[in-house]
C-alpha cells in the first residue's frame, strides 16, 4: 500500500488547489506588489474577521516605504542577475547532495531492503519535525543563528556518518546510528539552511 501513502500529498495538493480560489489575495502582497489599499484592508478583514487592523496596515505602509526603490525580480530575472549565482549555486548543491545521498546511504549502510521504505517514511517525518520546530524558534534566534547552527551541525554529523559508514561492517549496530544520523542531518538542514 505504499503507492497510497505516497499519492497522499498529491491528494491534499489538489484539495488545496480546489480550495485556492476561495481565499483572498495575502495582504502584504495586495498592499506592496498591487498597491491596493483597499484591497488589502478587505483581505485583512475576511482573513481575521471584524476588527482594527490599522497596526497592521500601519506596518505595512512602513515596510512598503522602506523598500520603495528596490525592484522586485521574477525567477528569469533572478537567474541572469550574476551577483546571485553564488547563493544559487549553493543552494542548488545542498537540495542535489540531499537528494542524491538518501538511498545511496541506506544501501551502504547494508540496511535490509524491507527496512529502507520505513525508513523513508521516518525521514519524511523529521522534514515535518523541523520545520514546525524552526517556524516556532527562527523569531527568538534569528535567521544567521539558524543558518551558522545549522551548517555546523552538518557538518558534524556529515563527519560522523561517513565514519559510521565505514565502520558499519565491523559493528553491526553502527547501520543503526547511520539511519538516525540522517534523521538527525534532516532535522539540521530543516532548522538550519
Amino acid at each position: 500500500m505504499w503507492n497510497v501513502l505516497l499519492s497522499f500529498p498529491g491528494l491534499m495538493a489538489l484539495i488545496q488547489l480546489l480550495l485556492l480560489p476561495f481565499f483572498p489575495e495575502s495582504p502584504p502582497y495586495l498592499l506592496l506588489q498591487k498597491e491596493d489599499k483597499a484591497g488589502c484592508l478587505k483581505a485583512m478583514k475576511q482573513l481575521w474577521g471584524e476588527g482594527n487592523y490599522h497596526t497592521e496596515f500601519d506596518d505595512l505602509m512602513k515596510e512598503k516605504a522602506m523598500t520603495k526603490g528596490t525592484k522586485i525580480m521574477n525567477v528569469l530575472e533572478v537567474l541572469r542577475e550574476r551577483s546571485v549565482y553564488p547563493q544559487l549555486c549553493t543552494m542548488l548543491l545542498l537540495l542535489l547532495s540531499l537528494q542524491l545521498c538518501g538511498l545511496k546511504i541506506f544501501l551502504t549502510a547494508n540496511l535490509q531492503e524491507s527496512i529502507i521504505p520505513y525508513v523513508s517514511l521516518g525521514v519524511s517525518v523529521c522534514e515535518l519535525i523541523s520545520i514546525m520546530f524552526c517556524s516556532s524558534i527562527i523569531d527568538r534566534f534569528g535567521r544567521r543563528t539558524l543558518l551558522c547552527g545549522g551548517y555546523s551541525l552538518m557538518a558534524l554529523i556529515l563527519v560522523l556518518l561517513e565514519t559510521s559508514l565505514l565502520l558499519s561492517d565491523q559493528f553491526l549496530w553502527l547501520r543503526y546510528c547511520s539511519v538516525i544520523l540522517i534523521f538527525l542531518f534532516i532535522i539540521a538542514y530543516g532548522i538550519g539552511p
